[in-house]
């Protein structure tokens, strides 16, 4: 989850997305003489995504942001970028705002469009930012850019041809990490409840692994939480099966419909009505429902991997409402999109398997109040990065780089210092 800033052009009027603001958030202008070109672009699976150029003079390097699921165009980083003396390039996926069938090896394709319309625009340099989500994605991908098309992966988590061999991956030249994550599958498998008895019902619980029940550790907020190594040790495991459980059926949602397909085609049951009977069933694609996947006991638990955190998690700080809500992670999806994207267990768009790929100069900025990423697995991501030019810089900030305490400075106006530095160091 990543949030969009504003990013006004000295001559046209301000953007806005939605996002999380308060009396802290503040928006920043690009440079002056900065020119603005927006995009729409086609993909080599002739899928459109859009694009925005943000540049002023002649720029040899430019800087790409893009999430797999979040509207970046307005990104708060792209007035520092701009002013280091690089072009940003800000994407949006052809996931943006609706994931219910993201992925990660589809949106491959959306990133290489817009990395191709960069090189044919003859920039030397081509540099990832990874914010959020998007670090995941841009890890993925630069992985299997780096190899020959015949050792790309030929399938998706869920069996469908990637036709990654024949597909133009142009190479970077360094990655940065803003606030990342260790996949968005990585990441839900952190904080979805494995309390849940029965997947049909949002509301079994049970108590032995509920984690708002007082007997288990919980505290209403704003206290913290106190949960025992016993219990997290065994919420950690049930987390695990879960996730386990939830790729089995959509494992099986998968293989009935591609079954069902394989006998239409092979003459099905013989009568007519069989046969439409199994061409339905073999095009019927069924939505999984995941409720309650945002109860990751570090967000109510502040001495667990402590940081500066506050209360609460992405979602908010009441753990009822973010857990049982309408809205959350995962909340809808196709069977597919579950094993590419959200699956811990399954997705291949996850650090822990693309990360040592890196070899380029990379960077890693970590918020010490962001309650998706914390210093461990910080540390874990950034141990975990190929390259030996890499830095590690940690920024008072939340996930968004917001302010922690009233009257600070905002740690995406730190982060963005860092960056300017960064780039100036490596590609400037």
């Amino acid at each position: 989850m990543s949030l969009s800033a504003v990013v006004r052009a000295p001559t046209g009027p301000a953007v806005v997305t939605a996002g999380f603001l308060n009396t802290d958030w503040s928006p920043r202008d690009v440079p002056d003489g900065t020119i603005t070109r927006n995009v729409v672009l086609r993909t080599a699976d002739n899928a459109a995504v859009t694009g925005s150029l943000y540049m002023r003079g002649k720029p040899e390097t430019v800087v790409c942001v893009m999430h797999p699921r979040e509207f970046m165009a307005c990104h708060y980083l792209i007035p520092d970028i701009v002013e280091s003396g690089c072009a940003a390039w800000s994407q949006g996926s052809r996931s943006v705002g609706n994931d219910l069938r993201l992925e990660h090896e589809v949106a491959l394709f959306d990133v290489a469009a817009g990395l191709n319309f960069l090189r044919a625009q003859q920039f030397k340099r081509i540099v990832l930012l990874g914010n959020s989500g998007g670090a995941s994605l841009y890890a993925f991908y630069v992985q299997q850019s780096g190899l020959a098309g015949s050792r790309r992966l030929p399938h998706a988590p869920g069996g469908r041809p990637t036709n990654l061999a024949t597909l133009d991956m142009p190479e970077v030249a360094g990655f940065m990490f803003v606030a990342p994550h260790p996949g968005q599958g990585l990441l839900l498998m952190g904080c979805i409840d494995p309390s849940v008895v029965d997947e049909r019902d949002p509301l079994s619980v049970d108590p032995s692994l509920d984690p708002l029940d007082a007997e288990n550790g919980f505290a209403e907020p704003p206290a913290s939480s106190k949960y025992s190594p016993g219990f997290l040790e065994r919420y950690r495991a049930a987390q695990r099966s879960r996730v386990a459980k939830l790729d089995a059926v959509a494992r099986d949602m998968i293989a009935a419909r591609m079954d069902a397909r394989k006998k239409a085609k092979s003459g099905g049951s013989g009568g007519s009505g069989g046969d439409e009977q199994l061409r339905r069933r073999g095009a019927h694609t069924p939505i999984m429902t995941v409720w309650r996947t945002d109860a990751d006991p570090r967000c109510f638990d502040l001495s667990i991997d402590p940081s500066d955190r506050a209360y609460g998690t992405l979602w908010g700080r009441d753990p009822r409402t973010s857990n049982y809500g309408a809205v959350g992670f995962a909340r809808n999806c196709t069977p597919e999109a579950w094993l590419s994207t959200w699956s811990g267990l399954s997705s291949n768009a996850a650090l822990v398997k693309t990360a040592l790929s890196i070899q380029q100069p990379a960077l890693l900025i970590e918020y010490t109040g962001d309650v998706s990423t914390f210093p461990g697995v910080a540390r874990e991501i950034f141990a975990a990065i190929g390259t030996s030019q890499k830095s590690h810089i940690r920024v008072r900030g939340d996930h968004h780089g917001r302010a922690l305490a009233k009257g600070e400075e905002l740690g995406r106006n730190i982060a963005g210092g860092h960056i300017r530095d960064w780039l100036h160091e490596h590609f400037i």
